[in-house]
């Protein structure tokens, strides 16, 4: 689109390259309006409070009103963040999201007694609702999956002082978040260039893949050695956090803290095990060959941990303009069929996507939107083949929601962070699937399996490694025992040993990259990164490999939306996260990647 090196303002792209908000609310006029009537329904749920037991009607009534105002307030919050986005130094947008970040606020407080109540209603009134209201069948699942919670409900006076715990436990993230963020100060070093460069944790990643192995170095002992120094305040905050995993666990009467992690999706502990232990399966065949891969073609006679992001061949430098991209995903895509290009397409055409970089936008890239609107992509394509697979990531995202939303009521429009990455993933895989069988070089095809080596690492076996480190943390502190900072460090140390193996350099810093790590403050988190990469692993083999009904079973997926327990979901579409099944398939696909380095 644009010849220069210069970021253009974003009046001077063409609207067919921004996307549509217009067709959210045409006119900061129209948000404000909507806005106002917003706020009065909100303050209007309150009437309900200590009515939901006086029968079906007065039920039914209140959780049509729950929906109007949540849909609106989302419209608002969608609406104002994405419009901030286009253009940061804008004030207007900015203040639009804050005044409905409040409103949120306002409607937590406002609902907040509809739960309480509902749980503490007899079971069999909810079921004599449901059958008495027709309007109410749709909620059976809804209704189902919040009376499961009351056995881990307290009486009202013990929630109420509980809640107020909440501010006391998060002490330690907040902490974790400004020492790292704000306070502390990483050593300026040398870029391949010999110019001094102010190190920073965003930087990071961009030095770690430098072809000059001083400056990665530099940028790892930087990084790390900071880390490392701090060990001893960050393995306080961290065991705080535990600390308060576990109090919670204990006060709700979950058998651990593990236990009350996986309730809430209705996860058994073995799908969790499953995670880990298939990991730490194949680390020896598999990972350990990895980064015996990566020490030969580097030429390297010890391999460290800042060895592992440099790629093993360079990006293709061919530009991709976007037409040109869309066709190729497109013809990637193919295997699902021909709705599911013709809705690809329809974003397209539609605006769904803001593609280009301007002065003042948001950096990276996501998709949004919410019930009862298209989904919204933004992107700032800039015509790498990198950023091919960015596309179709994100358009995989939106047609999840698209799909979920056209097929799904209100209250079942969203999916789950469980299967949040699945959709996205599989279309990379099958992206990745067609370049690599019309790849016309050898450094192509090696840059290819290069990315798909490193989405295995990081998604796979890094993230299970961090699920590993967190359970056998949480163990041990519910067992008695005291996370000091050397119990953490040689902890860490020896996950990198078993998971990498005996190629890898255990770096004393390394030791320490558990400091380093905000995933830690969200316990139990990061296992869903490996079960959506195994999801979206065995239904892109699947697909490729003609299976019977492959696609119908994966469209299937894509219109459930949070009909049912996410297991459930994947299961009929397939996927049986409680078997070992789709954990080999993509262990198979793994190993059959790695043998293709040498064909």
């Amino acid at each position: 689109m644009n010849n220069t090196n210069e970021v253009p303002e974003r009046k001077d792209i063409p609207e067919k390259f921004k996307w549509n908000l217009e067709a959210i609310y045409p006119s900061f006029e129209e948000w404000q309006k909507v806005f106002d009537e917003t706020s009065a329904k909100i303050d209007a749920l309150k009437n309900y409070a200590g009515k939901l037991g006086e029968g079906s009607k007065i039920l039914l009534e209140f959780i049509k009103a729950l929906e109007d105002a949540s849909l609106n307030l989302e419209k608002l919050l969608v609406y104002a963040s994405m419009k901030s986005h286009e253009d940061l130094r804008e004030s207007k947008p900015v203040e639009l999201t804050g005044l409905a970040e409040n409103l949120a606020v306002k409607f937590a407080s406002a609902s907040s007694f509809f739960e309480p109540e509902v749980l503490a209603l007899p079971h069999e009134y909810i079921n004599d609702c449901i059958k008495n209201e027709h309007e109410l069948t749709r909620y059976e699942f809804f209704f189902r999956k919040l009376l499961r919670e009351r056995e881990h409900i307290l009486p009202p006076d013990k929630e109420a002082l509980l809640a107020k715990t909440l501010e006391i436990t998060s002490v330690p993230e907040n902490a974790f978040t400004f020492l790292t963020d704000a306070d502390m100060n990483f050593p300026d070093i040398k870029d391949e260039n010999g110019n001094t460069s102010e190190l920073t944790e965003e930087r990071w990643y961009r030095f770690s893949r430098s072809r000059n192995r001083q400056v990665r170095r530099d940028a790892f002992m930087g990084i790390y050695g900071t880390y490392a120094k701090f060990r001893n305040s960050i393995a306080a905050l961290y065991s705080g956090s535990v600390k308060g995993d576990i109090f919670y666990a204990q006060t709700r009467n979950y058998a651990s803290s593990l236990d009350m992690a996986l309730f809430g999706e209705n996860v058994p502990e073995d799908v969790y095990s499953r995670v880990v232990d298939t990991a730490r399966k194949y680390s020896e065949p598999l990972m350990y060959r990895l980064v015996s891969l990566r020490k030969n073609v580097l030429s390297l006679d010890e391999f460290h941990y800042y060895d592992m992001n440099v790629p093993l061949s360079d990006e293709p430098e061919t530009r991709i303009d976007f037409d040109d991209a869309v066709e190729l995903a497109l013809k990637a895509l193919a295997p699902l069929g021909e709705e599911y290009l013709d809705d690809f397409r329809r974003g397209v055409s539609e605006r769904w996507i803001d593609i280009y970089e301007n002065k003042g936008k948001r950096k990276g890239a996501y998709s949004s939107g919410v019930y009862g609107t298209h989904p919204y992509v933004l992107l700032n394509y800039d015509g790498t083949l990198h950023d091919v697979f960015t596309l179709v990531h994100e358009m995989g995202h939106s047609l999840h929601s698209y799909y979920s939303r056209k097929y799904q009521p209100q209250v079942y429009a969203d999916y789950t962070i469980l299967l949040a990455e699945v959709a996205s993933t599989t279309n990379e895989a099958l992206l990745l699937e067609y370049l690599l069988k019309n790849s016309t070089s050898d450094e192509n095809r090696k840059w290819l399996l290069n990315y798909y080596y490193d989405m295995v690492r990081t998604t796979f076996f890094r993230q299970a490694m961090f699920a590993d480190f967190e359970r056998t943390t949480h163990s041990y502190a519910e067992a008695g025992g005291v996370l000091t900072p050397d119990y953490l460090c040689k902890l860490w140390g020896d996950l990198n040993a078993q998971y990498y193996g005996p190629e890898l350099v255990i770096d004393p810093e390394l030791c320490a990259e558990w400091a380093r790590i905000p995933h830690f403050y969200s316990a139990f988190y990061v296992y869903k990164y490996v079960t959506g990469f195994t999801s979206a692993n065995a239904f892109a083999s699947s697909i490729l490999a003609n299976e019977d009904r492959a696609v119908e079973r994966y469209l299937k997926f894509l219109q459930s939306g949070g009909s049912d327990y996410s297991l459930n979901i994947l299961r009929r579409a397939g996927v049986d996260l409680t078997s070992e099944e789709p954990f080999e398939r993509t262990m198979k696909f793994f190993e059959e990647r790695l043998n293709a380095w040498t064909k």
